[in-house]
């Protein structure tokens, strides 16, 4: 029986961590018979996910990525496991590993600015872990036999960056809206704690623009809100609020849903964005979007969202404006067809099956 393995260490993350988890529950549904899979998860992670399958398999790997642990113990454990296809889902992997593998390169937007965890070490350390960071993608994206972009702009990106030989090997699959958003409940209780609000959800790396965004909302009618919504950690504790700008760090899904449902408008002002989950979650319960003018966005929504440029603050501001004034409606119905993770599941399992 062929063994198939998935690299899900970074299950529990935002952004990457949503699309393992879509991807393991809609591959459990399928409930594979041909091949055995190995899910590999940190220790945290191991008891969060129970599969129903007995073909899926879950493996303790207690590396974390980007580390010497990765590239060593890592290493040796998928070696010992002797594995006839791997999927790495993240940008980085175990550079000595020499057998067959397909790669998920959700942006390059880490090649384009320098962020992430890492600059929150002081400069000398940060260029040397981005020169690394460098080589390990470089040495990725020429060796995967597969390569799967959540969006043709994605692919076009590192078709610039990496030549035209890579190419015919990268197939960009759309993602979609999380199966916990499709199965929950909003929190009906929270209206009376929160009305005329827009939200914004998402990391508050340098790239996503949000210092930005506060400083433009800052000037906005006092009667309307923002709520930021997304992680607790370094970027998000060095966030300064105004007035009428409220941050939610990891609410509950059914108050996110609540969020989702009764804003006004999401507002997304990301310099860099491979897919904009966020926004394709925000369409499914018929938000509309004000959003960068950024190629990913003009990819996946066209015409149907209003525009800002986002490094212009009183673009950004006449926008929001404008919506205030209008309440511009987007019928988001045929758009967000396109958009599934079960479809993104079924499409990844015909990569295997053709690298195998």
């Amino acid at each position: 029986m062929k063994k198939i393995g998935i690299d899900a260490r970074l299950y529990s993350q935002t952004g990457v961590g949503t699309y393992l988890q879509n991807l393991l529950f809609y591959l459990d549904k399928t409930n594979p018979k041909k091949e055995i899979y190995y899910i590999y998860l940190l220790k945290k992670d191991i008891n969060k996910i129970n599969f129903k399958s007995k073909n899926i398999v879950k493996k303790v790997a207690d590396q974390k990525w980007h580390s010497f642990a990765e590239q060593t113990s890592f290493l040796i454990l998928l070696i010992r496991d002797n594995l006839d296809l791997m999927h790495f889902t993240y940008f980085s992997y175990p550079i000595f590993y020499w057998r067959k593998f397909i790669a998920t390169i959700h942006d390059s937007t880490p090649l384009l600015f320098k962020t992430g965890r890492a600059s929150t070490k002081n400069e000398f350390i940060y260029q040397i872990k981005h020169f690394v960071f460098k080589l390990v993608l470089w040495l990725q994206v020429n060796r995967a036999v597969k390569i799967i972009t959540p969006t043709k702009t994605v692919k076009q990106e590192l078709i610039r960056i990496y030549g035209s030989k890579i190419s015919s090997k990268i197939q960009p699959i759309y993602e979609g809206v999380d199966y916990k958003l499709l199965e929950t409940k909003e929190n009906k209780n929270l209206d009376k704690k929160f009305g005329n609000f827009f939200i914004y959800v998402g990391n508050f790396y340098p790239h996503k623009n949000v210092e930005r965004l506060i400083r433009v909302f800052g000037d906005v009618e006092g009667k309307y809100k923002l709520i930021l919504i997304g992680p607790d950690d370094y970027f998000s504790r060095k966030i300064e609020l105004r007035k009428n700008i409220f941050l939610l760090k990891n609410p509950p899904t059914p108050d996110l849903v609540f969020f989702y449902k009764n804003a006004l408008a999401i507002i997304h002002p990301s310099l860099s964005e491979g897919f904009g989950l966020p926004l394709v979650e925000a369409a499914y319960f018929e938000t509309p979007i004000i959003a960068s003018n950024i190629p990913v966005f003009k990819e996946l929504w066209t015409d149907s969202y209003l525009v800002f440029n986002p490094y212009n603050s009183l673009d950004i501001a006449d926008r929001i404006n404008q919506f205030i004034e209008n309440r511009t409606i987007f019928n988001y119905s045929d758009i967000i067809k396109k958009y599934s993770f079960e479809r993104m599941t079924e499409e990844t399992l015909k990569i295997y099956q053709k690298c195998l």
